[in-house]
């Protein structure tokens, strides 16, 4: 790591109030995600002036610095700079917990903290298995799906989606801080063969001492592995309560395992799935009853959700959408939105006219295009400029639409780019590129025509200029 990297890392902790002031730290694919003890201590206007730094959002109880696709990288060092690697002691953070943000707050801080773990898996693999496809009798015909190769890579890819329960028990664990063995156990006898082999089909009913168990298929689900961990995490608690300490280490899981997977296999389990479908069903209910407002207002207001630092809430209806249906149609217009910060960026680029602010536009729309980050262009053009956020909020809203109209689908849960366009194919492939070509280009041709006032006031949340 570069000096002048160490360095960034110290002086976001230093002007963040110091280690002292971290509760804890975490981050996203492009933001430090801090919990102070005394917000009031962090520097903002230092912090947004800092180079490396895009800008600051304060949102969930978090105090988020949006950093860019580098994120890791940064928090890896200033992991190392703080005590017990930026974690929270458990006492400090149940303390947290009751004081810290509303009831809303801490329900999407909890939505973060079991979702963002997964989502580098599931995007590795849905691409993977989107290049599969294209490879494959339905692309290029370059691999035959019969082969060996084939079917091992296809067990590759396919694997994170098969064991996304477990995924998602063991996420959900850690963000309860409760053992993810214990977890995994619980959720993975839903999908051991002597409990898949007393379904013949879907909705069969065998009897568990005298008490009707409909059966499932639980694999690729999502739901009934977090609540089922969630209630186990509530057991969890009581049990350690209880239980004599010098029995805890057996009795503890055993107890857990008793009672759990019964209960999750006869209520939580079939009772998550109908909520799936139900959730799965709504999202295809809005957008078949009025594809054009749905795919409107998903790609004009993606990028406000992005401002907000919420996003991620929306993330599990996706990868619901995903495990009922084998598609999505929210991700298409949020590509709109995506690729409609890039022609935003593009246009300021052609209008502007000092030297460093055209380069910084151009660089900005490199991580756009190759991996869907749009943060560097939202703070530093964007918001910024001002114009370039309307300019692309009419450009989303309007390619949005087309692809709501179109009934666009997503074939794997990726970020919107270039390079993951093989993600998109199938029969409305062809709509996917008009989408996200119209909304490049209508957003760069409103910026343009609305123009970029270099010497004007800059808005709050700006950074400086590179």
């Amino acid at each position: 790591m570069s000096d002048s990297f160490d360095l960034l890392a110290r002086d976001i902790v230093r002007l963040v109030g110091g280690s002292g002031n971290v509760k804890s730290v975490s981050h996203c694919a492009t933001r430090l995600r801090f919990r102070l003890v005394d917000d009031t201590r962090a520097d903002r206007d230092a912090l947004k002036h800092r180079d490396g730094v895009l800008t600051v959002v304060e949102s969930n109880g978090q105090f988020q610095v949006v950093i860019g696709p580098k994120v890791p990288d940064l928090y890896r060092e200033i992991a190392a700079i703080l005590p017990a690697g930026g974690a929270p002691a458990a006492e400090e953070k149940a303390a947290e917990e009751k004081k810290v943000g509303s009831r809303k707050e801490r329900i999407l801080a909890l939505i973060q903290a079991i979702v963002f773990p997964v989502i580098p898996a599931m995007a590795g693999a849905g691409m993977l298995k989107a290049i599969i496809v294209v490879l494959g009798a339905a692309g290029l015909g370059w691999l035959d799906p019969a082969s060996a190769t084939a079917k091992i890579l296809m067990a590759a890819s396919n694997s994170t989606f098969f064991f996304m329960p477990l995924l998602f028990a063991y996420s959900t664990a850690r963000a309860m801080e409760v053992p993810p063995v214990n977890a995994l156990i619980i959720v993975g006898a839903l999908m051991e063969p002597n409990f898949t082999s007393l379904m013949k089909t879907q909705g069969d009913v065998v009897y568990f001492l005298g008490l009707p168990v409909v059966m499932m298929n639980y694999a690729s689900t999502l739901v009934p592995a977090v609540a089922s961990t969630l209630v186990y995490s509530w057991l969890y608690r009581r049990l350690e309560k209880y239980v004599p300490a010098n029995l805890t280490l057996f009795v503890v899981p055993m107890l857990s395992l008793l009672i759990m997977v019964p209960l999750t296999a006869m209520v939580i389990g079939p009772f998550g799935i109908y909520v799936a479908l139900i959730v799965a069903k709504a999202v295809t209910f809005l957008s078949n009853t009025s594809g054009l407002l749905f795919g409107a207002v998903v790609g004009a207001g993606w990028t406000y959700l992005v401002i907000l630092g919420v996003h991620g809430s929306v993330v599990p209806i996706m990868l619901n959408n995903f495990a009922s249906f084998g598609f999505d149609v929210i991700r298409p217009p949020i590509a709109c939105a995506t690729f409609a910060q890039g022609g935003a960026a593009f246009g300021a680029f052609l209008r502007m006219r000092q030297k460093k602010n055209k380069t910084f536009a151009l660089s900005c729309m490199l991580p756009m295009l190759l991996g869907g980050i749009t943060e560097p262009i939202v703070y530093g053009i964007s918001i910024r400029y001002r114009r370039p956020l309307l300019a692309a909020t009419i450009g989303g809203g309007v390619a949005g639409a087309f692809m709501g109209t179109m009934t666009v689908k997503a074939y794997a849960y990726i970020f919107p780019s270039l390079i993951t366009l093989p993600a998109f194919f199938g029969e409305t492939f062809v709509y996917y590129l008009i989408g996200i070509t119209a909304s490049f280009v209508l957003s760069a041709l409103l910026t343009y025509i609305f123009g970029i006032d270099e010497d004007g006031p800059v808005a709050p949340d700006a950074p400086p200029g590179p």
